[in-house]
């Protein structure tokens, strides 16, 4: 797919008037993200997968899956039912990282920092009550279905 036509999709995608458009084909950082990442969206999904839960008011259990699409935006039935503000947001720094390598051309999972994150709850022991930490990766669309 050529440049133009990403852009076109990727402006169609967001809505954009005919000057918003031309600002970010003029625009190299966002046109290479945009670039990017309908590449990556083809190939890989966001998986934030429940590593350890403790007393957790939204019911996570270990192996519970949030599942986004490239661009970060939730893949609703494939996620829990309950979406917990204090540990979703949680989600937004490792998912930029992912963003960031896919925009660089670099394998996704490639990064140290932040592949695992905790909940905001401090837990019990600390006048919280509970708390739950997920492990965050890039999986390839293919490798995901087939595992189901």
């Amino acid at each position: 797919m050529g440049r133009e036509e990403i852009l076109q999709q990727f402006s169609a995608h967001l809505g954009y008037s005919k000057d918003e458009s031309n600002m970010l084909a003029e625009d190299e950082p966002r046109m290479r993200f945009a670039e990017a990442l309908g590449a990556a969206s083809v190939e890989y999904l966001i998986v934030a997968e429940v590593l350890r839960a403790a007393n957790c008011n939204s019911g996570y259990a270990p192996g519970d899956r949030f599942v986004l699409d490239a661009a970060g935006n939730f893949i609703a039935k494939r996620c829990p039912a309950r979406l917990c503000v204090y540990l979703v947001s949680q989600l937004a720094l490792p998912v930029a990282l992912i963003n960031e390598r896919f925009c660089a051309g670099l394998p996704p999972g490639g990064f140290h920092f932040m592949r695992q994150v905790q909940c905001l709850d401090a837990g019990v022991a600390c006048k919280g009550y509970g708390g739950v930490l997920v492990e965050i990766s890039a999986v390839r669309r293919r490798d995901f279905l087939k595992a189901g």
